[in-house]
Parts: structure tokens; C-alpha cells; sequence
């Protein structure tokens, strides 16, 4: 199944998907076990910067077996690229899906760019994310506002085609200062003036009862990194603190583990037993 039947299948049942960055063999071995005990689909993400660290090629030959090996269905995303040419080359390499991020840009930069890699992406029948507002990224400011205004994404749409559309309602990446509280009824509005599949970013922190309200009022894909990244370097860190250990293959076992439990731990919350009809 693509993933852009699988997500507008997952909106009719109000139900999300969970897509998650990995850094590593580590974090992706922790996060398809979850998927797997739970036997849950998942989103395999990846940033520029992770496929710079680990190549290209070798990033998605790992991510394939590894969906292969724990028998869990799934999908690889390139998650927040600016780069036509770097969405080429990951189409190339046969990602199933793609997020132009130029939301950042005028608005009519915006259209033409992602126009640009929809043309593309249907050489490939391949999924086409884009953002439209202001999701803080790291080290930006989460003090601006820049939400998502409900005409403008039924219009950015319309002319650009995309499948997936990643909405500024209030969460932003990275930690939070404070507990985040998301627009709602801002979410709704915008879920009825289109059928787009609505991706929140910035998942990481949000408690579960307003994730699974977001899902209701349409979200259907949540983005998970920071804790990833988090939880994995804290049990690392924690474990050697203690141990003077040098074999790898036994100090990573424990920040795998911790990684596992985490996406468990999302999995419960967006999780539908309806999901695989």
C-alpha cells in the first residue's frame, strides 16, 4: 500500500501514523522493535544532516532490511528538505516520500518550488509533503507566531498538489519550555476546507490527550525526533557514567532498549486496532 492511501486511510478512521527520525543502526533497530511488538506501521525518517552522517545509499539499504527483518510495514520519508536536487536524489534512491520545506519562504516561492517536486515526485508515485505556517525548528525562536491560516491552506493545495500538508497550530521541534498548547479548533477548520493528509510536526513533549484530540479533528501523521534522540543519548550517557565497558555491543543495548519503550509509548497513543482494514 502507498503511503498516501495509507494515510488518507488512516484520517477516514481517525487514526495516525507515527513517523519517526533515526540517527543510526541503533535508534532504527529501537524503533522497529516497538513497531514490531506492537505490530503497528511506522514512517522511517530521515534529515539531511542523518543522511550526510551515515551516506545516502546506506541509509536507505539499512532501513529497507531492517523493515524486512523486524516484518513491520513501512515507509521512508526524507523529512524537511530545502533541496530540490537533494529530493531528486532521494526519489532516486526510492524513498516513497518526500517533504519540500519552503514555508520559511515567500509564499509564492513556496508554491513554485513544491509545484516543482509534486511534477517531480508522480514520475515516482511517490508522497509529497509540504509545510505552510511557522513550526520553530531548533534553535529558532518558538516566540513567533506564524500559524497556519485555513484559506490559505485550502488555496496552497489546490496549486500545488501535495498529499500531505504539515500545519502551524501551536507545537514547534525540539524541548519545550513550557507545556504546548496546540490550536484545535484552528486544526478543525483547516481539516474541513481540504483533504490533504494534515502532519503535525514537532511531537516530541506534546502530552497523549491532546495528540489524540488532534488526530480526531484530522491529524493523521505525528512527527517524533527530539525524544528519540534524547532518551537514546541519556541512557547512553547514564550507562557509562557507571561502567568502564568498552564493547559496544554491549553498551548499546540498554539505549536501544530505552529508545523501544519511547515509541512504544507513542505507538499506545495513536494507535487503532482499525488501522490494517
Amino acid at each position: 500500500m502507498t503511503l498516501q492511501e495509507r494515510l488518507q486511510r488512516m484520517q477516514a478512521k481517525k487514526a495516525s501514523l507515527l513517523a519517526t527520525n533515526f540517527y543510526n543502526y541503533e535508534t532504527l533497530k529501537g524503533i522497529l522493535e516497538a513497531a514490531s511488538s506492537m505490530q503497528q506501521p511506522i514512517i522511517l525518517q530521515l534529515t539531511k544532516s542523518s543522511i550526510d552522517y551515515m551516506t545516502l545509499p546506506v541509509a536507505v539499504k539499512m532501513a529497507r532490511s531492517a523493515l524486512q527483518e523486524h516484518r513491520v510495514e513501512g515507509w521512508l520519508h526524507l523529512d524537511h528538505s530545502d533541496s530540490y536536487d537533494l529530493v531528486a536524489q532521494c526519489l532516486d534512491a526510492g524513498f516513497d516520500s518526500v517533504m519540500i520545506d519552503a514555508s520559511e519562504k515567500p509564499i509564492q516561492e513556496n508554491i513554485a518550488l513544491t509545484q516543482r517536486v509534486v511534477a517531480l515526485a508522480q514520475k515516482y508515485g511517490a508522497n509529497v509533503e509540504a509545510e505552510l505556517g511557522y513550526v520553530a525548528k531548533l534553535g529558532q525562536s518558538k516566540e513567533k507566531m506564524g500559524f497556519t491560516e485555513p484559506d490559505e491552506a485550502h488555496s496552497f493545495v489546490q496549486e500545488t498538489g501535495i498529499d500531505a500538508l504539515a500545519v502551524a497550530i501551536g507545537s514547534a521541534h525540539g524541548f519545550y519550555t513550557e507545556e504546548p498548547q496546540l490550536d484545535l479548533e484552528r486544526l478543525s477548520q483547516i481539516h474541513a476546507v481540504t483533504d490533504a493528509a494534515l502532519v503535525l510536526h514537532g511531537g516530541s513533549g506534546i502530552a497523549g490527550n491532546m495528540l489524540q484530540e488532534a488526530i480526531q479533528r484530522g491529524i493523521c501523521k505525528i512527527n517524533l525526533a527530539t525524544e528519540i534522540k534524547n532518551i537514546f543519548m541519556y541512557q547512553l550517557k547514564a550507562d557509562l557514567l557507571k561502567s568502564d565497558e568498552i564493547d559496544l555491543r554491549k553498551v548499546f543495548p540498554p539505549a536501544i532498549q530505552a529508545v523501544t519503550n519511547l515509541v512504544k509509548e507513542k505507538l499506545e497513543i495513536v494507535k487503532n486496532e482499525l488501522v490494517s482494514q
